[in-house]
């Protein structure tokens, strides 16, 4: 009987597309949507998994395929997020998904409270991992955001190139001037910065000892010690005064109850005529906590702002906003190019990484993607400033100075490092 309650519930998820269900050896069972969608076929394990989907799908699911209890037909895990995904809203919506969430979205604040040592806590999480795994996916430059793709792209370094080059440019950035870049990871961007104007001081802070490690080293490698300093130090500690602020994938792990302090802390380092540009996930709708698999195995503390709140804690500091950008699918073609890199380095990677962590990534990489390609989710870039006339009146400014960066960058080894 339990069974046949939890199959009931189950096909009350399904709005779009078509699933079919195998447990054990029992005779699959086919759940059709209301809508045309994606077609998957899984097996599980047992029923007690197929039970504890119903009950949690947004963990369960997630779990049960990385630790083998779901398997899917053709290991077509693109079919099977893509069909999720197009069902999310609709299961948020139900009366079991809003019982599922209840509690845990209710003490969802602590999660992502992010006190000093929880933040350094949670960014060791996910970016003290070896080295070499980022190498395996990531470009030479380990941008690990956003790139920017255009007609011209063909590839992901030069998607990066374009992201670099277009941030430079938003910066306005011009020589002899300092700048401080808030949740630095490898030192990449900071390098791009001297690259494209290289009468440039940079400090670089993050909570990853690892990516400091990796940052300092490249600094000595390229002898730029005089332009380059970073740090192991929490935004919140940050003291002086500078020219330019940038921000790139970093406020997606301050958490919604920081964001006064986060741009309390912008204003207060950003000189009168300084320019900051903030570049973050965001989602289109009303923000609510993260995915529960997400936080608890890929970015704990991590949370998605909507356009509103940023609006909004910007406001309340005086800051202005000079410009904003969103860049939609950007990061979906991102993120299918950097999996397409782990798939293809999978032999290389196996050699550190078992293959419980690998079926963990790939559902990782592919799930953020499908996040996007549903709509669900966007990039934004606030340029901030006290005085709007801290950038040229007219936009083109940006594109013309990008292009010129870009050609830069296309010649200029990674890292300033003429042995990169």
């Amino acid at each position: 009987m339990l069974d046949r309650i939890t199959l009931s519930v189950f096909k009350q998820f399904v709005n779009v597309g078509k699933i079919t269900i195998k447990i054990a050896d029992k005779k699959p069972v086919t759940c059709l949507g209301n809508h045309y969608g994606p077609e998957v076929m899984v097996r599980l394990r047992s029923n007690r998994v197929f039970r504890e989907i119903v009950m949690r799908p947004d963990l369960a699911i997630g779990e049960a395929y990385v630790n083998g209890n779901l398997t899917i037909e053709n290991d077509d895990l693109d079919s099977l997020m893509l069909f999720l995904m197009s069902n999310h809203k609709h299961w948020l919506m139900h009366w079991a998904g809003r019982l599922s969430l209840a509690v845990s979205n209710r003490f969802a604040f602590l999660r992502h409270s992010n006190l000093v040592r929880k933040s350094k806590r949670n960014v060791a999480h996910h970016y003290d991992l070896k080295d070499s795994l980022f190498d395996n996916f990531l470009d030479p430059r380990r941008q690990y955001s956003c790139a920017y793709f255009d007609e011209n792209t063909k590839t992901i370094e030069q998607a990066q190139i374009n992201k670099l080059a277009r941030i430079v440019a938003k910066l306005n950035l011009q020589p002899k001037q300092n700048v401080l870049d808030i949740g630095c990871g490898w030192g990449g961007l900071a390098n791009a910065l001297i690259d494209c104007v290289p009468e440039t001081h940079v400090t670089g802070i993050t909570l990853s000892e690892r990516q400091l490690d990796f940052a300092n080293k490249q600094r000595d490698l390229s002898g730029r010690q005089n332009q380059l300093d970073f740090q192991l130090r929490d935004y919140r500690h940050q003291t002086g005064n500078f020219d330019r602020i940038v921000s790139v994938g970093m406020l997606e792990h301050v958490g919604p109850g920081n964001y006064d302090t986060y741009f309390k802390m912008v204003k207060d380092l950003l000189k009168p005529k300084g320019v900051a540009m903030i570049h973050s996930i965001g989602v289109y709708m009303r923000p609510h906590p993260c995915n529960r698999w997400l936080a608890k195995y890929i970015f704990p503390g991590g949370y998605l702002p909507s356009l509103e709140q940023i609006v909004t804690s910007v406001s309340k500091q005086g800051l202005k906003i000079l410009d904003v950008e969103i860049m939609r699918d950007h990061y979906a073609e991102t993120l299918r190019e950097w999996r397409l890199r782990f798939r293809a380095n999978i032999d290389t990677i196996r050699n550190e990484y078992d293959d419980q962590f690998i079926r963990m990534w790939e559902f990782y990489l592919v799930g953020c993607e499908y996040f996007f390609r549903v709509q669900e989710g966007m990039v934004f870039q606030f340029q901030l400033a006290h005085d709007h006339t801290a950038v040229p009146l007219a936009r083109n400014y940006i594109t013309n100075q990008q292009e010129i960066y870009r050609d830069i960058l296309c010649k200029t080894p990674p890292f300033g490092n003429k042995n990169s």
